[in-house]
């Protein structure tokens, strides 16, 4: 039977990882839904300090990978790593259950409770995010026709689990009663919990190599000291508690995070750059990875006010109200994944379509930061003239979601697939950190963004811009990806001479 399902088909293992992706994401996507909520209405805390730990929260989401993929390649292999990350996320999300549920009547507890949650979840999508994926390609052999396929499978899974997460979640939890909060981040731990066990249970039965060797096993030559219980356990301790110090540190002491990503990313600029073993070639295709990498930095700080800003915009300024059912704030979070799912296919047939005509991977990246730039376009004008207290029509933020996906799905896949390309097989893990990191700072710059948010009576200003109200708030996110859209655009021809001929 498995024969047959590896050469007609695909692998049984194909089917587990993709489980155990999609239950990892509805973790991940449920949690996120309700987050910024749970911070502003249970816990109290006002909109820009919710929005800038929100911002370090999800940065520090995109850099734990880092550590966790150069542990996982060395010494733990994928599952392992898989697995020991699983567990932190779930225990992650039980403790902000019980944060959720003490948070009336023992406020201290609460925020103790919180601020380790957020550090167990951060830590373990560390160990898990860079392992999975890596996987999926290694269960067919060299030129077997159906790893494409098996990727586009798997996105899909991803994106399931981007939808199903919000709405459970948004349901038993986002209910306008803050102490039902609790329920989501149950919920949210029961996903991360089926997850770790798919891999326990049904990894090492089926998710083989096409020699039938199981795959994401401890590398060779690694001692057994290093993959001691007690040991690693120690170090996922000791990782989680620095995860936790630098969350709570950044959000109330010293907000340091922004300028550590900056170091990072002038750090590794210098050690590429400084090595004379790269031919002139190989460093003018980095310089263009290091250009894409500073262009996604604008789309996602406004792509990710999704979990932020606009997570306000629509429990607040959205009309909700279907006469039946009053619609969740957070259920819109589902919106992306929903049309990623529905749109992917009609812009991979797109792209083959215009064959010659195809733009460049720049223009095309080029091409999503306008589509997002219309999209904030569409919710400024929807609010503009709007009276204070006057909710729109949830038409205009579904429409707005609609745009900033066809954005994404113009611009996130080709990013990814441009750096796979332009960076030396030697240089490859570094360069991935590279865009790891514009991923990390894009998110860390969202919440400084969305700390930005009108509220009544209150005024804020970014670079000498007031913003007096949601059309102003809106107009600074067309301002900004529209002009990056058009600078990119201008360039994409000088720095695709730059690639030598890879598109």
């Amino acid at each position: 039977m498995s024969d047959i399902a590896t050469k007609k088909g695909h692998p049984i293992g194909l089917g587990v990882l993709f489980a155990t992706e999609m239950w990892e994401r509805f973790n991940y996507y449920g949690m996120r839904a309700i987050l910024i909520l749970f911070m502003t209405k249970a816990l109290m805390f006002d909109k820009a300090f919710a929005s800038n730990l929100y911002g370090s929260y999800t940065g520090l989401v995109y850099l734990t990978p880092l550590i966790g993929g150069f542990i996982s390649d060395r010494f733990w292999g994928n599952q392992r790593s898989i697995i020991a990350g699983g567990i932190l996320m779930a225990l992650g999300e039980f403790v902000l259950f019980g944060c959720a549920s003490v948070y009336a009547t023992n406020s201290s507890l609460a925020t103790f409770l919180f601020f380790t949650g957020l550090g167990l979840m951060i830590a373990g999508n560390g160990f898990f995010k860079p392992n999975i994926s890596s996987m999926v390609g290694q269960l067919y052999p060299d030129g077997d026709n159906r790893k494409d396929a098996a990727y586009t499978i798997f996105y899909m899974g991803i994106n399931v689990g981007g939808a199903l997460g919000p709405f459970l979640c948004g349901l038993v939890g986002d209910t306008g009663n803050p102490f039902d909060f609790k329920w989501a981040f149950l919920v949210a731990g029961i996903g991360m919990t089926i997850s770790v066990i798919v891999q326990l249970l049904l990894h090492k039965k089926y998710v083989k190599g096409p020699d039938g060797q199981v795959l994401g096993l401890t590398p060779a030559g690694v001692a057994k000291s290093v993959i001691n219980p007690f040991l690693m356990a120690v170090g996922l301790v000791v990782f989680s508690a620095v995860m936790i110090g630098i969350l709570y540190a950044d959000a109330k002491i010293f907000p340091f995070l922004s300028y550590l990503l900056i170091a990072c990313v002038v750090f590794i600029g210098f050690v590429i750059f400084s090595d004379k073993t790269l031919s002139k070639i190989e460093k003018d295709r980095l310089v263009v990875v290091f250009v894409a990498s500073f262009f996604v930095v604008f789309f996602w700080s406004a792509f990710e006010q999704a979990g932020a800003s606009l997570n306000f915009f629509a429990d607040e300024q959205t009309n909700r109200d279907l006469g039946f059912w009053t619609i969740p704030a957070s259920l819109f979070q589902s919106l992306n994944s929903i049309f990623v799912v529905s749109f992917a296919p009609l812009f991979a047939w797109l792209w083959v379509k215009l064959g010659k005509n195809e733009p460049s991977a720049l223009t095309k990246m080029a091409i999503g930061l306008m589509l997002l730039t219309i999209g904030f376009f569409v919710i400024a004008f929807g609010v503009n003239n709007v009276a204070p207290g006057v909710k729109v029509s949830f038409l205009w933020l579904t429409s707005m979601y609609a745009l900033h996906t066809w954005g994404e799905l113009c611009l996130s896949p080709i990013g990814l697939s441009l750096v796979n390309k332009l960076a030396p097989f030697k240089l490859a893990s570094l360069m991935m950190a590279v865009w790891f990191l514009a991923n990390a700072a894009a998110n860390k710059l969202a919440g400084v963004l969305s700390a930005l948010y009108p509220e009544a009576g209150k005024t804020t200003q970014l670079l000498g811009f007031k913003i007096e109200n949601l059309h102003d708030f809106f107009m600074v996110f067309v301002i900004m990806s529209g002009v990056a859209s058009l600078v990119l655009f201008i360039l994409s021809k000088k720095f695709q001479k730059l690639m030598h001929g890879v598109k």
